[in-house]
Parts: structure tokens; sequence; C-alpha cells
């Protein structure tokens, strides 16, 4: 340091720019963009080279004919990048030439002009703009597929620069990305490995892009690096499974690939855990609710049940959880039976269900102005009480049938709203198909085309029809939570005395219902005797349907509740501060509709035996 302080003040730095600039020798100019390089790591140095404008003799140096004297103007560029007014020069003289030498024949020169691309856009939107207006993007994939590590390193460093940018971002998609990110994955340097998972984190921030990572066979080297022992690589790694982890279809396929148990092992160690593989873990399980539930047994109100869902029961860690397919095509076993989610039916609702004034649980459709009110207010003020998202309130329940097999159960031609206005041969026809097993099939069979289905539900079709008609509209939130908890409870057979629990008899009916479906899996609609683990699964579903926030938790012993969040009733009306809520459990089996305060003497003894 004390040298460089009396070179300073001898006047040496200025003999040195005098060298770089004018010396025909391309020797002693390469010398001293190196001695330029390294005097430039010193904040005092920086700033002087900066009022001798150093950075138009570092440009001039780029366009040598000697490739040390690139690779060492390139190199003294990347220090002087500590220069803020000197990155910013940068912008419209220097990016172009540093571009075209990434498609230099050296390594060496590619390697270190890719350094200096790297620090010039770190935290700097209009160098990237800069590198990508030069037509930057394609070199810089090119060298994705470098010999040195350094290079590849640096280059995924400036396309994670760029990809901060929404525009840039899709601009580097469409160049292949996804393809060419894949060698860095597999690469066994530890750098090159690092940046390459925060190059995925940065560009595979929409479905297409995910899409591409995956049919590109770009998850399976991702999801080995959560098991390295580099804690910077295992953090990119983490981060990048969080953002992949976006869309159903990929993060599903990270958790056949072993993401979630790698993550799950790594939270478990002290030393191995950070926060963004815990975020990881759970972004995987958000976008996996069967197995977030059979993992955790514990739904949130943001954790919107559609149709697909299936609940398998508690699994353990390191056992895998089958797909519904596989479920699905299994012969009926003495195992829990796997109840599933699914309102896409065969049967249309009848479209005068709207007018009919009684729909079985005591309420009527005409006879109530506040259910007149529509559907996109309630789900607005529902909004606001929650802050949950809501699935849709019910889509067009008509597919074509496709070859699928149909089932209508009795007791859904028993239903008021289906009976009302059918003939006695129509009954006849209804209880003809109950013999027709709902088992699933591929659609088209004897085609081409084959694609599976899962098991249709038009009870559940109808559930989700009644509901939304009747039980949405209402205005008070409460009000709602309990008319809905009475509907659930009627449709499983009703309320229950809790000494004669033993004599309900629900395990015959669950089990004459796989014998009758010869599956394990049965949909929830075809379930008539229920107890609390039926139930709660039914209200949850109902619930997200038409936007009421309620959780589902799983207890022991075939214990299972529902758990929504109402505002505390004594602050009502209080001027002044946040509306305070309260947690209460939903009865759905011995007083249906009952509200119970959480971790009060009743609700203990619902949840609890």
């Amino acid at each position: 340091m004390d040298t460089m302080v009396q070179i300073r003040q001898t006047g040496g730095l200025k003999k040195l720019l005098s060298f770089a600039e004018n010396s025909t020798i391309p020797d002693i100019q390469k010398n001293a963009a190196k001695a330029i390089a390294k005097a430039a790591y010193d904040p005092e140095n920086r700033k002087l080279f900066h009022e001798q404008e150093v950075e138009k003799c570092l440009v001039a140096l780029l366009g040598s004919e000697n490739d040390g004297t690139k690779i060492a103007a390139s190199q003294a560029i990347s220090a002087m990048c500590e220069n803020s007014d000197s990155k910013d020069f940068f912008n419209n003289q220097g990016i172009p030439q540093l571009i075209q030498l990434l498609k230099s024949d050296s390594e060496e020169v590619r390697e270190a002009a890719a350094l200096a691309l790297a620090n010039l856009t770190t935290c700097n939107s209009a160098n990237a703009n800069a590198a990508a207006e030069a037509d930057g993007i394609d070199p810089l994939i090119n060298v994705l597929s470098s010999k040195r590590d350094g290079a590849i390193a640096n280059a995924a460093t400036v396309l994670t620069n760029m990809a901060m940018q929404e525009p840039l971002r899709l601009n580097i998609r469409n160049h292949d990305i996804m393809h060419a990110i894949i060698s860095p994955l597999r690469s066994a340097n530890t750098v090159v490995q690092g940046k390459a998972a925060l190059a995925v984190a940065a560009t595979a921030c929409d479905v297409e892009a995910r899409t591409e990572l995956r049919n590109s066979g770009g998850l399976e080297p991702l999801v080995e690096l959560l098991r390295s022992n580099n804690g910077e690589v295992r953090r990119h790694a983490s981060w990048a499974v969080m953002v992949c982890a976006g869309d159903e279809p990929t993060a599903s396929e990270l958790c056949r690939l072993g993401a979630l148990d790698i993550l799950e092992v790594v939270s478990l160690s002290g030393s191995r855990r950070n926060k963004f593989s815990e975020l990881a873990y759970n972004k995987l399980l958000n976008n996996n609710l069967p197995l977030k539930y059979s993992r955790t047994g514990y739904l949130s109100s943001s954790n919107i049940i559609n149709d697909g869902f299936y609940d398998y029961g508690q699994i353990h860690p390191g056992i895998k959880l089958l797909p519904l397919k596989e479920l699905c095509l299994q012969e009926p076993s003495d195992r829990r039976a796997v109840l599933l989610i699914n309102s896409k039916s065969d049967v249309s609702p009848p479209s005068s269900m709207e007018d009919k004034s009684d729909v079985g649980y005591g309420r009527s459709i005409s006879s109530s102005s506040s259910l007149r009110r529509s559907s996109k207010e309630k789900t607005k003020k529902n909004s606001y009480h929650f802050s949950a998202g809501f699935g849709s309130p019910i889509e067009d329940k008509s597919e074509p049938a496709s070859g699928r097999n149909t089932v209508v159960s009795k007791s859904a031609t028993k239903e008021k709203g289906w009976r009302k206005g059918r003939e006695k041969k129509e009954e006849e026809k209804v209880k003809e198909e109950e013999e027709v097993i709902a088992v699933p099939k591929f659609v088209g069979e004897g085609s081409s085309d084959k694609e599976w289905c899962p098991p249709s539900d038009p009870d559940f079709s109808m559930y989700v029809y009644e509901v939304t008609k009747s039980i949405l509209p209402i205005i008070n939130i409460k009000e709602q939570i309990e008319v809905l908890a009475k509907y659930v409870a009627e449709k499983m057979g009703g309320k229950i005395i809790k000494e004669k629990i033993p004599d309900f008899n629900w395990e015959l009916h669950i089990s004459e219902l796989k014998f009758q479906l010869k599956s394990n899996v049965i949909p929830i609609g075809h379930v008539k005797k229920g107890i609390f683990y039926h139930r709660a699964l039914l209200f949850k579903a109902l619930a997200d349907r038409i936007g009421i926030g309620c959780s589902l938790v799983r207890g022991e012993y075939g214990r299972a509740w529902n758990e929504v969040m109402l505002q505390n009733e004594s602050r009502k009306g209080v001027i002044g501060g946040l509306p305070t809520f309260e947690v209460y459990v939903v009865d759905l089996m011995f007083h249906p509709g009952g509200l119970m305060k959480l971790r009060s003497r009743e609700a203990d003894l619902y949840r609890l035996l």
C-alpha cells in the first residue's frame, strides 16, 4: 500500500496510462493493463483512474489483436466496475465490444469478457439492457457450453442479471436457456452449480419456462443439487426448486424425483437447513395438497381443494404417496378408503333447480331477499374477511361422456331436487344405472387417444350446485358457515348422538361402497354415512367453492375438523383499532352448525378422544 501511495504521488499512474494508450508493443500494453487491473482494486486508485478517463483507454485495448491484452483489459474493466461512474460509462462504450469478445476462439478471452459483463450488469438494469441490445443473449448462452468453469459461471451470472427484467427474461427463454442450463447444472464445480441454479431461479418464473425445463430433463440435476455439501449450492438449488414448484405438474415431478424427501431431511438438520429450503419444502406441499394433507394433516384456508384432490390418510416420512390413477386401478382391500373430490360430472344439474323452494336443509331460495344478492358481491365480502383464495363456485358440469362410466347413486335419486317432476320410468332407469361400476377407465378405448379420467361424482356435483345457489348469496358469514355445516351433516347421515357412534355402522357402509365400486377410491358424494373425517373433508371442499375461508385439520383415530375465523362479536362497533378475529371449530357431528371456540373444553371434546 505504501508503494502504491508513492506511485500515485509521483505521477506513476499517469505514466502507466500513457504506456497502455500509446505503446505499439503488445506486451507493454498487456502488462500496463494488468497493472491497471491490480491497482483498480483500491478505491482511491479507481477514483484517480476515473478522473484520468481510464475507461476510454480500456475500451480501446479491447480492440487489440493480442489476446493477452484483451484479457487484461477485460479484467481491468471488471475491477473498475466497483466505481459506479465507471460502470455507467461502459453502458454505451465497452459492453458491445465485450459481447464481441464472447465469440472469440480463445476460451480465456471469453471467460474474461464474461467476468466483465457479470460485474457490469450486477445491480445495473441499464447495463443489462445494453447487453441485450448488443445481441448478447445468444453468445452468453453459447458460453454455457464452454470448457472453462469460470466462463460458464460468469455467463450464467449475466443471464441471471438480465432475467431480473421480465422482457429480457422472456427473450432469454426464447433462446432455449432451459436446455442450455442443464449441462452447467450437472457440472462438478460447485461455483458453476450454484450460478446455474440461480439462473434457473431467475428464468423459470412462468409456466412455459418450467415446462421446457421439465421436458428437457432439467429437474433431475436440479434436485440432485439439494444434496450438495456446499451451503451456497443448496441455497440456490432450494430457491430454484421453490420457483419451479409454482405449478402443479412441475411440483409433482419434483416430488417424484425425491425433492420433497431431500428437503425434509435438510429441514431436520440444524447445519444444512436454510430459509430457502424451508420455503421450497412448503411450496412443494402447497402445490400437492393430497401429499400435504397426508404428510402434515393440515390444509390452511389458502389451500383450496380442487377437483382431483384425494385423502389417502396419514403417511410417514419416507413413504411415497401413490398417484390417484394408480390408486384407482388397484383392487379393493381392507386398508382405509381413499376419499376423492371431483365435481366434474357427466350429469348436469336440473335447470329448474333454482326455482325450488326447498333444497332439503331448511333454506328457501325464493323467500329471502338476501339470497338474491349477486355472487360477485358476496365473494368480494368474504375475501375481505379471510383473504382466502376462491374456487370457482360452479363450472359447466356437463362434459361429453366420451366413454366415461357414469354412476348415479340411489341416494341421489332420492334428493328432492332430482325427484320432483321425474316420472317413475326415469327413476327405474336410474336404478338400473346404479349397477354400472364407477371404475376409472381410458377415454376412447380402442383409439390412439387414451386419456385416463378419475371416477365421476354426480352427487358432489349436485352439492356444489346447491350450495352455490343457496348458501353463497347469504350475506352473514357466520350464518353461511352454520347453514353449510347443517347441509354437510344431512348429506352424511345427519346428527349423531355421541354415545351412539358405534351403532352408526359407517364402516359397513364404506365397505359396501368399496365392493360396489370395486376400488379403494370412493368419490365423496357416494358417502352417505360419514363421521368426523368424511364430513370435515366435504365441508372444506364445499366451503372452498363458495369462498368460505376454513382449514382442515386431521386428528387421531378418525378425527378431523374444520377451523374458521370469525370477528370477535364483543369488538364489533368499537371505534379505532383493527378488528380482532377468533378461531372456532365447526361441529358437523353432534350439534351440526355449532361453533366452538378453539381450545375450549367443548372444542377439545370434539377434537380429541
